[in-house]
């Protein structure tokens, strides 16, 4: 490392969720990359966790917030960190400007409360200090610094509005060398290749330190071609059984991507062209997340973002977030009625409801209710971090085993399965070639948003191609 600057992390160093990192100047300023949830058993180093959630390190220096996108274990405590007294600018992408209110009023109205007159007020002033930013442009940090501290957005494609941050520092800052500059990569969430929607990450010019995430570091995904095929098999086995498929997805990204392929796997498989004894034009498919709708509205809304492959639907007259089949779920007493609908109807249908983790949200109902029949299926298509409901439904569902939901004990008679393919992180092949196509600096890397064993498989691939990692 050197004296010039030191890295900080207060949230995903242990774990994948709660990201918090703060890269501090030797003269006590500092910048903030994200500031998210933790779920599960996930802490900070200080204690900081689910179930306490209050800044607990300094604000003293601490000039800016960048935002790299805008899932809730990324930006879930901007609210405490505004009640700490925080009030720089909040640096995200134009897009994230448009998500990140709607994704923090709900996590107000579901973690903290229902007061509509408290919840306007902390938008308000969030609102207030976002400053939206266009890709691929720099931008001074701090205005007496003039050009010594700068950042960058790159799209990260990991969901609509995501970026890795690059920050270029001169040592004139730290009383250094003032012909050295330090670019300092943070990558938020790198997208897979052939993510829906989203073009794919390109690796930055130069980097000397890069902060990396690790969520997949031990394992590759399966390819596009394969990962549909297994989609396919799992919705096959629904129609069969005239079963629900439950999908626990977060609100933000996975579940356009999802809708995204069951609209191309129904204009296919629905068409009567093709030869198919099963009824995928039968097939209901339901989001079941009041967010979820939201954010869909607002992925279609920002369409100029989305990659080649999906405006091509949209010229060809198609609508892949917004298909015949598609029903939404907006107020409480439908969402249970629908639950109970799928519980006695026997109609296959696909559910997609937050939240990813099975740590609450809509989607808990339906797995209370649908869990011990064996017509149902419920497929991961996201990580599940230790501690939630999630990844012991992933774990001991297989095996026929039980979960517990609010201290009722539910035995799993259901299908489980798991498509990593459809992981909108980036896997060890992808963060690999993401570090080696960097092509100057000393490209030193520090692993986090991982489990243990995730970044120790990674630092040994790194290893193996000569990087070096902190």
């Amino acid at each position: 490392m050197t004296s010039d600057y030191a890295i900080l992390h207060h949230g995903a160093i242990d774990g994948v969720t709660g990201s918090c990192h703060q890269l501090k100047l030797a003269d006590g300023r500092s910048l903030l990359i994200d500031c998210g949830l933790f779920q599960g058993a996930e802490v900070s180093g200080s204690g900081a966790g689910a179930n306490q959630l209050a800044i607990e390190f300094p604000l003293d220096g601490v000039l800016a917030l960048v935002v790299t996108h805008v899932h809730i274990d990324h930006v879930g405590r901007i609210p405490y960190l505004v009640a700490a007294g925080f009030r720089g600018p909040i640096y995200c992408t134009e897009a994230s400007a448009e998500l990140l209110p709607l994704v923090l009023e709900d996590a107000l109205k579901v973690g903290v409360t229902r007061n509509e007159r408290i919840i306007e007020q902390v938008l308000q002033q969030v609102v207030s200090q976002i400053v939206a930013l266009p890709y691929k442009q720099w931008r001074s940090v701090d205005t007496l610094a003039e050009q010594n501290w700068l950042i960058k957005l790159h799209p990260a494609g990991h969901i609509l509005g995501s970026a890795y941050v690059e920050v270029q520092l001169r040592g004139a800052l730290a009383k250094s060398s003032a012909d050295r500059r330090w670019h300092i990569l943070f990558s938020g969430d790198l997208g897979a290749p052939y993510t829906p929607l989203l073009p794919a990450p390109q690796s930055p010019w130069r980097a000397d330190q890069v902060v990396l995430e690790s969520t997949y570091g031990d394992r590759n995904h399966v390819g596009r071609a394969t990962r549909l095929k297994q989609f396919k098999g799992v919705i096959e086995k629904a129609l069969r059984n005239r079963g629900t498929l439950i999908i626990p997805a977060f609100s933000i990204g996975r579940t356009q991507e999802i809708l995204y392929e069951l609209e191309g796997l129904i204009a296919k498989y629905g068409d009567e062209a093709v030869a198919s004894d099963l009824p995928w034009r039968e097939l209901e498919i339901i989001i079941d997340s009041p967010l979820a709708a939201k954010m869909t509205a607002a992925y279609r809304h920002l369409r100029d973002h989305w990659d080649a492959e999906a405006k091509r639907r949209v010229a060809q007259g198609r609508h892949p977030l917004a298909f015949e089949q598609l029903l939404t779920v907006d107020d409480h007493a439908s969402h249970l009625r629908i639950v109970d609908y799928l519980k006695r109807s026997g109609r296959p249908a696909i559910v997609i409801a937050a939240s990813g983790m099975c740590a609450g949200g809509r989607v808990v109902n339906y797995l209370k209710s649908l869990l011990g029949d064996a017509r149902t299926d419920v497929a991961f298509v996201g990580y599940q971090a230790s501690g939630t409901p999630g990844a012991v439904i992933q774990k001991y569902g297989p095996r026929g085993g039980y979960v517990d939901f609010d201290g009722e004990r539910i035995t799993i008679r259901a299908g489980i399965h798991t498509l990593n393919g459809y992981s909108a992180h980036a896997d060890q092949t992808g963060l690999l070639r993401f570090v080696q196509r960097i092509h100057k600096g000393d490209k030193r890397v520090r692993l986090v948003h991982g489990d243990a064993e995730a970044k120790a498989e990674l630092a040994r691939a790194f290893a193996a191609v000569g990087i070096a990692v902190d």
